[in-house]
């Protein structure tokens, strides 16, 4: 049969919040053969904080996103304390660790039902057995989970501002500690709001079943009894998503480089007290890590490996760089060329491993590793599934994240018995010139900080965000972004309502949209313009 002619959709914005991101793609016989992502947004914090205190970035990196600023606030924190050379009691290297995992808590629900579940109530799904129970659940503020979800998603971050007084944007981390000495009211407030957070959805809504069982699943194989084991498993969020991502073709794409990252976060309270970067990987409770998908090794991830290649983005900085030595010169015209330049990301790649992706999917097949310390974090669960599903797709991608609220709950728990309420939560540093890097792991993936002082200002301070891994565009050499190339082959139905674009998109916790206008590149013609929820 003769070929049809290739089709190209602009898709612009694609995200449910920030409308930042673009994606084209050109479609032939039905499926994506070609993919562009395209950030639209310049800030420039790295512009901003040239010349400015050292301190600046505890208050104006967390700004750089409204959900996920407690991640920023920790890498600038760390990125001094290396430079700086501090030490950082227990008891602050605990509420550090407190104040991101209670703000990740806090997106789960709310990325699930604000942002990924909504596409499960397209028209375009209405043939499957459970369409109507979609509806019912999680259509956008009718569905009596969306409500549910969305609404206690907020209470985590209550925990947040018992330590920095409000949130978002608290800068209540900073060299040499913190900035907060919880009482034991306090504590026993957070203890409250956790259970609250446990008993109302994690439990009765989310899995069906306790924590203490789903603990207990270790492999696929062990998944899939639990699935079918009782109703309430099946029935429950969790057994309603894997059972219809299934049915509508969710573990069938979305598979990417097969290549992933890892900074590995949650520095132990007792072997990161005097921070360095080269003695970070040794003392982090969830282990760093490159996976290679295809040869199914894994190895530790070294800072030092990290180059940005500015070719087909709007910067003018010459040769893939180091971010250490990187100036950030914008161009001054940002005129989108899919030859050229198209992107403000920049093309962040693994001097060894070429282009990784970031986010839950990775951190997941990392913890399934052997590699690091034998104290360190451990969980077979989602590599076993990698290897017996055939790779990654929407569907793991998707249940990666959400499988890592009970892990975190756990360790949220365990930080409220570790602290020592009458021992220091701060030591003075002492200020000095020096390189530093902070890193973690976002909800979203690798996020990590850089910094130089000299003379007491910041020389350079540049920031690498999980969307810069996944967004980016291609490198010099002509290699995709991994979203772009997790786009690569997926079936479009409906070319005018491309939903499976969404699905890709939304299962990195890209965040944008409104207004979606599609066009055939052949002919001009519109063909369609519509908004989805």
């Amino acid at each position: 049969m003769p070929s049809t002619a290739v089709q190209t959709l602009d898709i612009s914005p694609v995200g449910r919040v920030e409308g930042d991101l673009d994606v084209r793609v050109e479609i032939e016989n039905g499926v994506v053969v070609n993919a562009w992502t395209q950030a639209e947004l310049f800030r420039g914090f790295e512009v901003i904080l040239r010349d400015k205190d050292p301190q600046a970035g505890l208050v104006v990196t967390p700004r750089a996103c409204g959900i996920c600023g407690a991640s920023h606030l920790t890498c600038a924190a760390w990125a001094l304390d290396t430079a700086w050379k501090t030490t950082v009691p227990r008891n602050a290297i605990l509420a550090r660790n407190l104040g991101q995992i209670v703000e990740s808590l806090q997106s789960l629900p709310r990325h699930h039902y604000g942002l990924f579940m909504i596409d499960y109530t397209n028209k375009c799904y209405s043939k499957s057995p459970y369409y109507e129970e979609a509806l019912k659940r999680w259509a956008p503020f009718t569905g009596k989970n969306y409500e549910l979800g969305v609404t206690i998603s907020g209470r985590p971050v209550e925990i947040y501002a018992l330590l920095g007084g409000q949130w978002p944007h608290s800068s209540y981390m900073v060299p040499g500690g913190v900035m907060c000495a919880p009482t034991l009211t306090d504590v026993t407030r957070a203890w409250s709001i956790l259970e609250h957070f446990r008993r109302n959805w994690i439990e009765p809504c989310w899995l069906g079943c306790s924590m203490e069982r789903y603990e207990q699943i270790r492999s696929y194989d062990d998944f899939m009894v639990w699935l079918d084991e009782k109703p309430e498993h099946a029935d429950s969020d969790l057994g309603m998503f894997w059972r219809m991502s299934q049915d509508i073709g969710l573990d069938k794409y979305g598979r990417g480089h097969k290549k992933y990252l890892s900074w590995g976060y949650l520095p132990h309270e007792d072997k990161y007290q005097k921070p360095t970067i080269e003695n970070r990987n040794a003392s982090v409770i969830m282990k760093s890590g490159v996976f290679d998908g295809a040869a199914g090794t894994h190895k530790l991830m070294d800072q030092g490996m990290t180059r940005e290649d500015t070719k087909h983005a709007w910067y003018d900085e010459g040769a893939p760089q180091h971010p250490f030595d990187r100036t950030t010169r914008p161009t001054q015209k940002n005129t989108i060329d899919h030859q050229g330049k198209y992107s403000w990301a920049t093309a962040v790649s693994h001097l060894q491993d070429g282009r990784l992706e970031a986010g839950p999917l990775a951190r997941q097949l990392v913890a399934g590793g052997t590699h690091g310390e034998s104290w360190q974090h451990h969980d077979p669960l989602v590599l076993d599934m990698y290897k017996k599903m055939g790779g990654a797709s929407v569907l793991l991608r998707h249940f990666a994240r959400m499988h890592e609220g009970v892990k975190l709950y756990r360790e949220a728990e365990r930080i409220l018995r570790e602290f020592k309420l009458n021992d220091p939560w701060y030591v003075k540093p002492t200020e000095r010139d020096g390189r530093g890097w902070g890193a973690t792991e976002a909800i979203r993936g690798a996020l990590c900080h850089w910094i130089e002082v000299e003379n007491g200002k910041i020389k350079n301070y540049q920031i690498v965000a999980p969307t810069t891994w996944n967004v980016g565009p291609r490198t010099s050499d002509g290699i995709r972004g991994p979203i772009e190339e997790a786009l690569m082959g997926i079936p479009i139905a409906n070319p005018s309502d491309p939903v499976e674009v969404g699905h890709v998109c939304r299962s990195y916790d890209s965040c944008l949209v409104c207004t979606v206008h599609a066009y055939d590149a052949k002919t001009g013609k519109e063909l369609a313009r519509f908004r989805t929820a």
